[in-house]
């Protein structure tokens, strides 16, 4: 039990109707999951308003509502509290009744439109191979030390965050690293956190469904960096045109990293295979099993990080060595006869299909086929489709249109639009398969001896989600099985 004024602390509150010395069991923001003597949090979402469900909370046995407009009915024994952001409020208000845990651990955050999954996966393995327990908060999956649960979105809710890490001050967690979605920093979901340091990777076309514009997307992630304290550290690409905006008016201590620009740590590709990469990092050599450049950048960002939290730069390189790729991110198998490259990754935005085509490019000979499977999510930005599409068939030798999550939306209507991308001379590369299994299936059947085949769109996620149900579906599986078959 805590004493709701205690949880209340750096909240802004506007108007007071009660007592707020009473102690609260739990935070709530959803109403049907309110219990005796809950603090009910009504939150203004996308689709439904918390504020509608006050009444709901309060006959389930809230004792306290906090609330951007008082209900008209006031209950007489239940505590309201007015204030200007209930989803500011609900932040500061998950960290004090967890007992402030980013402060007791270092916590770096990872931002940006492409990079955020593999940087912060691969400083939790790094760090975890140098002998630390570590936690991570990402898209793929959330680890407390050793134990592992399923990541709902890329930056859970507030109550989510500080819970788990609580459970890493519990479990002696000395490090965590986290994605930090644009969703997530709007929604003030890390506004109460303490970080120790920042990284922006890129910015690019994305999430313009909920963002109303390129400016305001850009502006939000710049708020993280806005929010970091001086005592942390705030490392930005600034190879990427918005790099330096980010660093505008943090207080944290600025660090750069780059392949191209001036920067404060600086790597050269020396070679670029499908067996991955060596680089020159800061004037020393490092063979990483990743691929291609834009993982040359997440290379750095982490040799750059794991430099700016004490690690010794020998020990980082050895470690940078071992590391694995991370599920559904630039992940390849090659079939046992005809030799087939199939190349799973998550590629969901016109910069990050154009990266991995471009690398794959690099290296391929060119005498064999480059057959690029892609879909666009439904219920998400359409303005990217047509630039998918225009992408995937400029860079591919055949391309196979087809279903991602379509949710809501009909499938052949965003297949339509992605199509809107191809130019005339384009086109005659194209094929549209609606079901997602029969166009790998399609792929694998165009594909000959030593062609490469990418499914890009999903990477790691290991459903497909319709009209509200998720099925199973996962793109490495579903390839390695029509390959094997067709071997036979």
């Amino acid at each position: 039990m805590k004493i709701l004024k205690d949880i209340l602390y750096r909240v802004s509150m506007e108007a007071v109707t009660g007592n707020t010395s009473v102690a609260v069991n739990n935070i709530q923001f959803d109403s049907r999951r309110v219990e005796l003597n809950d603090v009910f949090v009504a939150i203004r979402g996308t689709l439904s308003d918390g504020h509608k469900f006050i009444e709901q909370a309060v006959n389930k046995g809230a004792l306290a509502v906090i609330c951007e407009e008082l209900p008209e009915n006031i209950i007489n024994g239940v505590t309201y509290v007015q204030v200007k952001d209930s989803q500011k409020a609900l932040a500061f208000m998950a960290a004090n009744f967890y007992d402030n845990p980013s402060e007791k651990l270092k916590l770096v955050g990872v931002t940006g439109t492409n990079g955020k999954t593999t940087i912060a996966s691969l400083l939790y393995q790094l760090f975890t191979k140098a002998g630390f327990k570590v936690g991570l908060l990402s898209t793929v999956k959330v680890m407390v030390g050793e134990k592992s649960f399923d990541a709902v979105r890329t930056t859970p809710d507030s109550l989510s965050i500080n819970s788990y890490l609580k459970q890493m001050n519990d479990e002696g967690v000395e490090f965590c690293f986290m994605e930090v979605s644009s969703h997530g920093i709007a929604q003030h979901r890390t506004s109460a956190l303490e970080f120790k340091g920042g990284i922006f990777t890129n910015l690019s076309h994305d999430h313009l469904d909920y963002h109303k514009d390129f400016a305001e997307y850009r502006d939000v992630k710049k708020r993280f960096f806005d929010e970091l304290p001086a005592s942390a550290f705030a490392l930005t690409n600034v190879d990427d045109k918005n790099g330096l905006v980010m660093l505008q008016n943090t207080k944290a201590v600025k660090y750069t990293y780059a392949l191209k620009s001036h920067a404060d740590y600086k790597a050269q590709i020396l070679e670029n295979q499908f067996t991955g990469l060596l680089l020159k990092v800061n004037g020393q050599e490092v063979w990483t099993k990743l691929i291609g450049n834009f993982n040359a950048y997440n290379i750095l960002a982490i040799y750059a990080t794991a430099e700016l939290l004490g690690l010794e730069t020998l020990e980082t390189l050895k470690i940078i060595s071992e590391l694995e790729s991370v599920s559904g991110r630039f992940q390849y198998l090659i079939s046992d006869k005809e030799k087939i490259t199939a190349i799973v990754d998550y590629a969901h935005t016109p910069d990050a299909l154009k990266n991995v085509l471009e690398t794959i490019n690099s290296i391929r000979t060119k005498n064999e086929k480059l057959i690029t499977v892609v879909g666009c999510g439904g219920d998400r930005d359409k303005t990217k489709r047509p630039k998918m599409g225009h992408i995937a068939s400029a860079l591919s030798t055949d391309v196979v249109f087809t279903s991602d999550n379509p949710r809501t939306e009909d499938p052949d209507k965003i297949i339509e639009e992605i199509e809107a991308g191809v130019e005339p001379q384009n086109f005659k590369k194209t094929n549209s398969v609606t079901n997602r299994k029969q166009a790998i299936k399609t792929a694998c059947q165009m594909a000959a001896k030593n062609d490469i085949i990418l499914i890009a769109g999903k990477g790691h996620e290991t459903y497909q989600e319709i009209n509200g149900e998720r099925f199973d579906f996962e793109d490495l599986k579903i390839v390695a099985e029509f390959l094997k078959q067709l071997e036979k």
